[in-house]
């Protein structure tokens, strides 16, 4: 994948690049701790606003990605728009879907400012390229300079230009993938509604077990047939892979469940927490 870093900053900035950087983290936060991926553009302001408040209260330099959750899966999969150009009638879902999910970004920014923190939007129709389904070019000037200024760079799941389908669903565990590739953080927190990964849907099997670790060579452990319906970036088996794939540019890539207060708090501050390590 072809990223763009910037050059040295000029002569005279006074970001925090002009001393030591300092160690970053990313979080991706999924739609379905922060809407009910059931109901359509149905957010969860509550389950945002503490989110939010654990972030702004770890205190670390972060990068987050969000999920589209139900502002984005529901209509790209009505619509196909998972597929790439079909039909003229997909045009007007594509304008919808990026609205919808700008709406739910600003959800974000809002809940993010009110706890104090500096959000900045860098939205993927405007900065990334895909390439028949996968990500070829995200441009990640902003997020290095924003995050020198000490803002928090926020991106999200979209729909952007794709060179061979003409459109496609770039998701956040896409752009958590890139950006670890990019910037090599301190840790990968991907935040479900779940307590990690199972072999199987907790919410469907109750013999289910939490697996503390997953490793390429565990992944046949995992019943990926469960997937959620409304999932258009590849489902289960897809994301466990791009997260072993994220793990290899970190020290530490975690699964935990952000229904359970203060369990993201503690990840970011690297105290002890139910979860699952994803390692390489």
């Amino acid at each position: 994948m072809r990223v763009r870093i910037p050059a040295k900053p000029p002569k005279g900035f006074r970001g925090r690049e002009a001393s030591r950087p300092p160690i970053m983290q990313l979080v991706k936060l999924g739609g379905s701790v922060l809407t009910d991926k059931a109901r359509v553009t149905t957010l969860r302001p509550g389950h945002l606003r503490r989110l939010a408040g654990e972030i702004a209260r770890s205190g670390e330099d972060l990068i987050v990605v969000h999920g589209a959750g139900s502002f984005g899966h529901i209509k790209a999969l009505r619509h196909g728009l998972h597929q790439g150009y079909v039909n003229d009638d997909q045009i007007p879902a594509v304008a919808e879907v990026q609205r919808d999910v700008r709406v739910l970004n600003l959800a974000v920014l809002d809940a993010f400012r009110r706890a104090g923190l500096r959000p900045v939007s860098l939205p993927p129709s405007a900065i990334a390229r895909m390439e028949d389904g996968a990500l070829r070019y995200l441009d990640l000037e902003g997020f290095r300079m924003y995050r020198d200024l000490g803002f928090t760079p926020v991106t999200f799941g979209d729909v952007v230009l794709d060179t061979r389908r003409w459109f496609s669903i770039c998701s956040g565990d896409l752009l958590m993938l890139a950006l670890a590739e990019a910037f090599r953080p301190k840790s990968a927190i991907f935040v479900a509604d779940v307590d990690g990964v199972y072999t199987a849907d907790p919410k469907r099997v109750k013999s289910a077990k939490l697996l503390r670790e997953v490793r390429p060579d565990t992944l046949s452990m995992v019943d990926t047939r469960s997937s959620e319906a409304h999932d258009v970036t590849g489902g289960l088996e897809g994301k466990l892979r791009r997260m072993i794939t994220v793990a290899q540019y970190t020290d530490r890539c975690l699964l935990l469940n952000g229904l359970k207060k203060g369990r993201l708090v503690a990840a970011l501050r690297d105290e002890r927490v139910v979860a699952t390590r994803v390692t390489p």
